[in-house]
């Protein structure tokens, strides 16, 4: 059947044709004014994707991190900072924002938020005296243990009712996944 008014990228097509290959993938033909485009698709409910799932668990294990950590006036993002805090050495603040994928101004912040709270404090390097050196006191010691200790509950009741063997697998996609992202051209491998 071919539909009016579709676009593609934005680019108006005079017609368009969608036909049915095997179970839910699609072809979609589809005619400018200029060429002739094919398309290849998937079509999926969204407990179907791939990404549904993975941000579904995601938000769920942030909000059971979130929980616990506000027992201790923490959020997991200033867990997951004092996780990642070299207790002898202390780490570069220049470190800290791209394990955490965060911008150096929302860094900044949280790091504002916990020198306030008293579990970290700033020094300057004595090698570079531009840079400054993250370290965590003695509360912070505390809350990094708490983090520590409920990272580690987590992952051992995810064990307990997971075999190792799955683990692996969901380890191994986990990581194509990652792959794939990494690459950066995802969009660039529409079938034309």
């Amino acid at each position: 059947m071919w539909n009016k008014g579709v676009q593609i990228y934005g680019q108006p097509a005079k017609s368009a044709i969608i036909i049915p290959q095997q179970k839910k993938k699609y072809f979609l033909i589809v005619c400018t004014h200029t060429n002739f485009d094919i398309y290849s698709f998937f079509k999926m409910k969204k407990e179907e994707t791939v990404d549904y799932h993975i941000r579904a668990a995601w938000h769920a294990i942030a909000r059971m991190y979130n929980q616990r950590a506000s027992q201790y006036d923490a959020t997991m993002s200033i867990g997951f900072v004092l996780l990642n805090i070299d207790i002898e050495k202390g780490t570069p603040a220049t470190k800290i924002a791209p394990l955490m994928g965060l911008e150096p101004r929302s860094l900044t912040r949280l790091l504002k938020t916990m020198e306030e709270k008293g579990v970290i404090c700033r020094v300057a390097d004595k090698m570079d005296k531009r840079s400054v050196r993250i370290f965590l006191t003695e509360e912070g010691k505390r809350g990094r243990e708490r983090a520590k200790q409920t990272v580690l509950t987590f992952n051992d009741m995810v064990r307990a009712e997971i075999s190792e063997e799955k683990l692996e697998t969901f380890f191994e996609v986990i990581k194509k996944v990652n792959q794939i992202l990494e690459k950066n051209n995802i969009y660039d491998a529409v079938v034309r």
